[in-house]
């Protein structure tokens, strides 16, 4: 008997799988797409003086 279940650790692993799954679907892997836009900006360069 430990501090938590095991469905507990295979639970929060199914957590973390499907959010990470579901950031990596909304962000695109390997093109960008106009919802990752919106959440991170591209990246612009000042101007040099």
């Amino acid at each position: 008997m430990g501090i938590f279940k095991a469905d507990f650790y295979r639970y929060f692993a199914f957590g973390f799988a499907g959010g990470a799954l579901l950031v990596l679907g909304a962000m695109g892997i390997g093109h960008v797409s106009p919802l990752s836009n919106d959440i991170v900006p591209p990246a612009q360069a000042a101007q040099a003086d």
